[in-house]
């Protein structure tokens, strides 16, 4: 084992009980296997259901537990009650995460857990992240962060304790999809995550952004993938595509870039 992940580890000497919010992605991941060899049953994995978590990120986390054996419980909330979350504005992401540490504090008190932790790691520090600052305000701790682990670091580590998830793609809400300024609805996040699903079965390509504009979606993928979609694979997509409600489909020439359409 690296000293890197050593130091991880070691992280949780003294820590108490510890709640780790789970999202389904490969860093939280990683700070759960180590949260679990340090503390085994003092420590437990926290995933919200907020209803902007796709099915495909909750069935993630779900696996990765059964693979770490931590224990795995589910936050259930609606997030779409949160009218200053779905009015979508340039602190969504804030918005979002204040709720969600305040409902993870909630349930720390009633577990009887002293230190809840989160899969911030090193690279998420020089990105526009206001939901880091909101579980900061919260108390919520980042061990990836603390013991300098980026991203690359992350995936190594994960490979090499065998972590299934360890080249799993970058994934975020939902709602991500969605411009500023434009109203954050259930339709709209079904259909997102049904198109999304659409092009990974179609194409295999497994890191897909489906940004939704209303009547038109404009599909993100890496760039060495954009050349997949030859004019059969398109036709197949637009057509399904349009029994969802869009009025037709774009690929992003520019392919994937994280948080292009957050703009006002």
């Amino acid at each position: 084992m690296n000293a890197k992940l050593d130091n991880l580890i070691n992280w949780f000497n003294d820590k108490g009980r510890v709640f780790v919010a789970l999202s389904g992605g490969v860093d939280s991941a990683l700070v759960a296997y180590a949260a679990y060899k340090k503390l085994q049953d003092s420590a437990i994995a926290v995933t919200a259901d907020y209803k902007t978590l796709s099915t495909e990120e909750l069935e993630s986390a779900r696996q990765t537990c059964r693979e770490i054996g931590i224990n795995h419980l589910l936050l259930d909330y609606n997030e779409l009650e949160n009218v200053k979350f779905v009015n979508n504005d340039y602190n969504r992401c804030f918005h979002c995460r204040t709720e969600l540490g305040s409902h993870l504090q909630n349930l720390a008190e009633k577990h009887n857990i002293t230190t809840i932790v989160d899969g911030t790691n090193m690279d998420d520090l020089g990105d526009y992240r206001p939901g880091i600052d909101a579980m900061k305000k919260h108390g919520i701790k980042s061990p990836l962060v603390e013991t300098g682990f980026t991203k690359n670091d992350v995936r190594a580590s994960a490979k090499s304790i065998g972590l299934s998830i360890y080249d799993k793609p970058s994934n975020s809400c939902l709602a991500s999809r969605i411009p500023w300024g434009q109203k954050i609805t259930t339709e709209k996040l079904t259909r997102i995550e049904y198109a999304e699903t659409i092009i990974k079965q179609v194409t295999g390509i497994r890191h897909v952004r489906v940004r939704d504009f209303n009547i038109y979606a404009k599909v993100e993928v890496d760039k060495q993938n954009i050349a997949k979609f030859n004019q059969e694979i398109l036709d197949e997509i637009s057509s399904k595509f349009h029994l969802i409600g869009y009025s037709r489909v774009e690929i992003d020439p520019d392919g994937y870039v994280p948080g292009k359409i957050n703009v006002m």
